[in-house]
């Protein structure tokens, strides 16, 4: 009886420690490292065009005039514009598509070091057409800057999801929308007339974007690479150990790499697999489908709507034009804070709840939203409820949506596959973010504030999705979440190890030999250098 509680006491202690362990200061660093010079960019290049606009028309404007002759037509200056704003989308595409070899060749943490050279290319090119007189380096700076970004917002989660413990895997895989809240904010403060929001000054807003670059360059080349991806796909065992132990902030790590081991062995093969072979696994399918419409819902829920409505929404409500730029960062502030409280409470309430309810809250909002518009004429308050309303679709937004996705996509896949999924959610993420910025101002042209109701059907159709297929994957293992899809996907466990690799199976002693001959050669070659 002594003997077991004694037992039960140290487990306890046990998984007191564990649970101290969990942060590391290297883990810290690295992710907000990581997402300093990633998502951070991303989120600033959303918001950054948006002050100095009326500014940056002009320059287009005076540059016609001084090469043509005469002043640009409304119509071409509102194309170019456009194209300016929504050319962004295309080069992420462009990243999101490219991404899957360079993480094979490079690894996760070389890939965003490597980013960086189309960060500092595309602030140069930006920051410098006042001064060169030439637009058209501004609009192939933002198309260099989305390729970055489609680069980082794949590489990033990647990276964080292979170097967090599963205990906090969530929480840290919530920096990257956490940081891309920081930068919306930051955009919105650098873009104050007292800062950078000035005619002479807009070119410092873009050339801002080296800041973080430089410090992504100067400290994370001293953090390892994931130890996965050393362990599983460069064979490197002694490698992976220690950035194990450097991230988990302990010595010993056997279980750890017994647990990635065990990972390798039930998915048979170390290969990557291509977008096709991941299509036709029938082991993943549902996991391919959740990830699709979690990610187009993400784009398609009608953020970027409000975003252009608030301006508008804030002037009916009374304020003062001149006072709206400073009303519009609690638009930021209020994003910041919801993406924070997301990545403190995921872990407890997991990733269902706060996806579904996030989804949720907004269908409510987006519709009272519509009746306070339409409304809004005939009772004096009712400007103020939407300004309300306006900032709690925000805030529901940042709580579920606006990170679980990139969470939900680095958790569903195994190590091989994991790549090749990420490219298929960045797809269809820039794909989603070019749609909405195509088609809105003609959905908004046509149903007016009703508009709201479109993506409230799109947050119910999302919704509805998830609470029925998606299931809790909080503190679970890679094993542990394809045995809740085994069944939806109709295969067996043993039938959804085999089925990873159509036409490249091989014996479970074979792959196993082939594996530990390759970690052992690996082992050796380094010796031997």
């Amino acid at each position: 009886m002594e003997n077991k509680q004694q037992s039960n006491g140290e487990m306890k202690e046990n998984k007191a420690v564990k649970k101290k362990t969990n942060w590391s200061g290297s883990l810290i660093v690295a992710s907000l490292t990581g997402a300093f010079g990633s998502s951070f960019l991303y989120g600033y290049n959303l918001s950054v065009v948006n002050a100095p606009a009326a500014y940056i028309k002009k320059f287009y404007n005076e540059t016609w005039e001084r090469r043509y002759g005469f002043s640009v037509d409304k119509g071409t200056l509102t194309l170019l514009w456009s194209i300016t704003v929504s050319i962004f989308a295309i080069g992420g595409l462009v990243g999101a598509i490219i991404v899957t070899p360079i993480v094979k060749f490079f690894g996760r943490k070389c890939t965003l070091l490597l980013n960086n050279v189309f960060a500092v290319a595309a602030a140069l090119l930006m920051s410098l057409s006042l001064l060169a007189g030439s637009f058209e380096m501004l609009i192939l700076g933002r198309i260099v800057m989305g390729v970055d970004a489609g680069i980082s917002l794949s590489a990033l989660p990647m990276y964080l999801s292979e170097i967090s413990p599963k205990e906090i895997r969530g929480s840290l895989g919530q920096v990257t929308a956490i940081f891309i809240c920081i930068g919306v904010f930051t955009g919105q403060v650098l873009g104050l007339p007292e800062i950078f929001g000035q005619e002479s000054r807009w070119p410092y807003l873009f050339g801002a974007i080296i800041v973080p670059s430089l410090i992504q360059v100067l400290i994370l080349p001293f953090l390892p690479e994931s130890p996965r991806y050393l362990l599983l796909e460069k064979h490197n065992r002694s490698k992976a150990e220690k950035a194990f132990q450097t991230f988990l902030g302990k010595d010993d790590v056997s279980h750890e790499v017994e647990e990635v081991l065990a990972e390798s062995r039930v998915q048979r093969n170390t290969k990557l697999v291509s977008i096709l072979q991941l299509l036709r696994t029938r082991a993943v399918r549902w996991q391919v489908i959740t990830v699709v419409i979690t990610m187009g819902c993400y784009q398609l829920c009608g953020l970027n709507a409000i975003w252009y409505y608030t301006n508008n929404i804030f002037s009916e409500a009374g304020i003062n034009r001149e006072t709206i730029p400073y009303v519009t960062l609690s638009t930021g502030a209020v994003e910041t804070l919801a993406a924070v409280f997301s990545g403190l409470v995921i872990e407890r309430l997991g990733r269902r709840p706060l996806l579904i309810g996030g989804f949720g809250l907004m269908i409510v909002f987006f519709t009272v939203l519509t009746l306070s518009l339409t409304l809004q004429e005939t009772v004096h308050w009712l400007p103020y409820l939407s300004i309300f309303c306006i900032l709690a679709i925000i805030a529901s937004f940042c709580i579920g949506p606006g990170g679980i996705p990139f969470v939900l996509t680095g958790e569903f896949f195994q190590q091989s596959q994991r790549p090749a999924a990420f490219m298929i959610a960045g797809t269809v993420n820039w794909l989603s973010n070019f749609a909405v910025g195509l088609l809105f101002p003609f959905i908004q042209s046509g149903l007016q504030t009703y508009c709201f109701l479109v993506f409230a059907a799109i947050c119910l159709a999302g919704a509805t999705y998830l609470f029925f297929v998606l299931p809790e994957t909080k503190n679970k293992t890679f094993h542990e979440i394809s045995q809740a899809f085994a069944k939806r996907n109709k295969v067996s466990l043993e039938m959804q190890e085999m089925n990873h690799y159509p036409g490249e199976r091989k014996s479970s002693a074979e792959q196993e030999s082939n594996f530990t001959s390759s970690v052992d050669n690996g082992e050796t070659k380094k010796e031997i250098v």
